[in-house]
């Protein structure tokens, strides 16, 4: 069953952490089945506070999602992003 995560960034601490993150994350989804739906286009708040931007990857399995941001690749990355803004990062199968 496809699994997504969905990432939402809240705010910005360090933009230079987020540079790096971004300038590195690309390279971690080699060798995984990931599709990427949407990354920071435009969007429209309909409900509540809105989110500075949205990621939505999209995986075959909650397994290959956990293989991906656990596996030692994204696990260095992402300490950029943790440095760098908050966000929430939120895994959900699809139907």
């Amino acid at each position: 069953m496809a699994c997504y995560i969905v990432f939402t960034k809240e705010s910005v601490q360090d933009q230079s952490e987020l540079d790096t993150y971004q300038a590195n994350v690309g390279q971690t989804f080699a060798g995984h089945p990931v599709k990427i739906l949407a990354a920071y286009g435009r969007q429209e708040t309909l409900e509540g506070k809105g989110p500075e931007g949205v990621v939505i990857v999209e995986f075959p399995n909650a397994q290959a999602a956990h293989d991906w941001y656990d596996g030692p690749g994204y696990t260095q990355v992402r300490q950029h992003r943790f440095k760098g803004a908050t966000y929430r990062a939120t895994l959900v199968e699809g139907l």
